[in-house]
């Protein structure tokens, strides 16, 4: 029986990483079912009770996979809690009857290269070291073309003339990305689809802005906040999100010294994971005139939880309105609809006086 590989599922990331390991391994790669409520129910039922919610969608996602064949499964780590969720998830999946492979990509809170393409050489043994560089920095720039292109949707998408053309769009940009073997072929991609999505014609006037920040798992995963941004963009609210994976693979080490510098007012080291992080974001949308902030987190996220109040003390100085939001397993979003309602019509106001 020839082995299925699969991985959690996160926004649309899943197009890069099932392209890094197409072209490494002769392995057939599955992706991760779409979450659903099924999704969620799978892995509370058989997750730690205080186990913070990504942990809970993963193991969802595993569970779903190997139930479709699946023989490998495949997470990354680091980060807080996130580093020690591979051993659990693992364990508690060996427990419940499964036989599969299971590999963690990093360890010690970083990516070794070395260490990775030993990895994906026992899957497949001819692989060259040459290949795995060309598809590793072929899927990094993958990756950073797309976050690009979402930062132009997020800015306009609350704003097009003819409703789902950036959706339309992108799901065709998907598509085309991964037929791309070399770098300049793929950055032409690029820049076609740069041009195509400025060109979508726009209506847009002064228009709110409100800047997302929080925990990393939140802001990339759109089931796990009850697609926020979408409600964002249907009230005619420009986005600003910081975080994508660009951010958290390169960037963010390069900005660490500014950060603190920012904050010292607020903070005098770092929080954890992305604490640090969120009060300087929301210290910069303050300082840029944003209309509100949101923050998302998921429910027991301790670095977030330490920097809420910090958050809200920036806030408070600058008079800047800030919502919080706390997720867990809930699939009803009455009270995120009405929270968010009471939100709007308080930007609104603010803005009309």
């Amino acid at each position: 029986m020839k082995n299925k590989i699969s991985f959690p599922h996160l926004g649309d990331y899943y197009v890069p990483i099932k392209y890094f390991i197409c072209h490494l391994c002769d392995i057939d790669v599955m992706e991760s079912p779409k979450i659903t409520k099924k999704t969620i129910d799978l892995g509370s039922k058989y997750s730690p009770s205080d186990v913070c919610v990504p942990f809970k969608y993963n193991l969802g996602n595993f569970i779903e996979a190997l139930d479709d064949g699946a023989t490998i499964l495949f997470q990354a780590g680091g980060g807080c809690r996130y580093r020690y969720y591979a051993e659990l998830q693992e364990k508690i999946l060996r427990d419940l009857g499964y036989d599969f492979k299971f590999i963690k990509l990093t360890s010690k809170d970083r990516l070794c290269i070395k260490e990775a393409y030993e990895i994906f050489r026992e899957l497949n043994p001819k692989l060259k070291y040459k290949q795995f560089l060309h598809y590793g920095i072929m899927t990094l720039f993958m990756i950073y073309f797309m976050d690009k292109i979402d930062v132009i949707i997020r800015k306009n998408i609350g704003f097009e003339k003819e409703k789902n053309s950036f959706i339309l769009l992108k799901k065709q940009m998907l598509i085309d990305f991964p037929k791309c073997t070399h770098f300049f072929q793929l950055n032409r991609m690029y820049r076609k689809y740069k041009r195509k999505f400025k060109k979508i014609e726009v209506i847009k006037n002064n228009p709110i802005r409100v800047g997302i920040i929080g925990e990393l798992y939140t802001a990339m995963e759109p089931f796990s906040t009850y697609n926020l941004e979408k409600k964002l963009a249907k009230e005619n609210i420009e986005i600003k999100r910081f975080t994508n994976l660009s951010y958290l693979l390169w960037q963010k080490a390069f900005l660490k010294k500014k950060m603190l510098k920012k904050t010292k007012k607020y903070c005098k080291y770092s929080l954890g994971a992305d604490g640090l992080d969120n009060v300087y974001r929301s210290l910069y949308l303050s300082r840029k005139n944003y209309d509100g902030i949101i923050h998302t987190k998921p429910f027991g996220c301790t670095p977030e939880i330490g920097a809420i109040p910090i958050i809200k003390n920036v806030c408070s100085d600058y008079k800047m309105p800030v919502l919080f939001f706390s997720f867990d397993t809930e699939v009803e979003d009455g009270g995120v609809d009405t929270r968010l309602e009471a939100f709007f019509d308080l930007l609104k106001y603010r803005r009309n006086k």
